[in-house]
């Protein structure tokens, strides 16, 4: 197969594993033009990509656009907060502006589930999910997976658990989705109040006992608990919610087999995991980062080259 099954990236559930092993093949590739002394490949000279983040981020910004860069195409960068959404301006109206420049393709983040989706259906550009409120990130997903494949050989017949705030995470239903596609087992650890209802319908184990889900995983993914996407208090306190759900050192050095230790960042230290976990060799953290920058040119090529025809 040499293309992928869709033409956009809204969300892993759209995706067929056939995609996922050609995303991660021509991720490969990448990853070794990224390590030349030139790191710039001219594939998408001709491409124009809008980075459009209706809400904060940092890391999946600047890995997308410097993704972007690495293929030589055109970028331009949009920002909610200086925008004239802050007017009142609708998503269709923002898009549809910016199209008229001639834009090929859509990087979005936003904080409404599903924006990626009614966008692919109102305009004519190939549009990429950087994260749509707590539904998904599917380039999140991606990159996890293909760290795990390069750490451990391959995802499938693994044991991942993804710990913590599950409940707000578009990273962990991004994570479920990718990883039970590709053959994983799959568990959810945190306290019941940040576990969906319907998770155990996804095919995933709930096991609220740290210990007790370390000792089963291969892979350990720590989330960050997001404190900005709560109402109201979900678990009594930070203390607390760290005793019982962070990783430690002694914690790691307590099990019976040496586990591999992910963080989709940005790290909140001394909460879901010690310092001196996140520096130790079991992290797998700066090669996610790394692995992105990768990943993300393997999905915006495959998706742009189905534009250029």
């Amino acid at each position: 197969m040499s293309e992928l099954s869709v033409n956009h990236l809204l969300g892993i559930k759209y995706l067929n594993k056939d995609d996922i092993n050609l995303i991660f093949e021509t991720a490969d590739h990448f990853k070794e033009v990224i390590n030349r002394p030139i790191k710039k490949v001219p594939s998408l000279r001709d491409i124009t990509i809008a980075n459009l983040f209706f809400e904060n981020s940092t890391r999946t910004r600047l890995s997308f656009e410097l993704a972007e860069k690495r293929l030589s195409a055109d970028v331009i960068n949009f920002s909610a907060a200086s925008s004239s959404v802050k007017k009142g301006e609708t998503l269709i109206d923002t898009v549809n502006n910016i199209l008229s420049m001639k834009v090929d393709m859509v990087v979005m983040r936003h904080p409404n589930p599903g924006a990626g989706v009614f966008l692919s259906k109102h305009v004519d550009a190939s549009i990429v999910n950087a994260g749509d409120g707590a539904h998904e990130h599917p380039t999140q997903a991606l990159l996890d997976s293909y760290s795990i494949r390069e750490r451990l050989g391959e995802v499938g017949g693994k044991k991942v658990v993804i710990v913590g705030d599950i409940l707000h995470s578009r990273v962990a239903l991004s994570n479920i989705f990718a990883l039970k596609l590709q053959g994983a087992e799959v568990k959810v650890c945190g306290p019941k109040t940040l576990i969906p209802k319907y998770i155990e319908k996804l095919g995933v184990e709930v096991e609220t006992n740290l210990k007790k889900a370390l000792e089963w995983c291969d892979v350990a993914n720590m989330l960050r608990v997001q404190n900005e996407r709560m109402e109201i208090s979900y678990f009594p306190s930070t203390r607390e919610y760290t005793q019982q759900y962070g990783v430690n050192k002694r914690l790691l050095d307590d099990l019976s087999k040496e586990i591999v230790i992910m963080h989709p960042g940005p790290i909140n230290r001394g909460v879901e995991i010690t310092s001196d976990v996140a520096d130790s060799s079991q992290a797998i953290i700066l090669d996610q980062v790394q692995n992105g920058v990768a990943v993300r040119m393997a999905v915006i090529y495959l998706l742009a080259s189905k534009i250029k025809r």
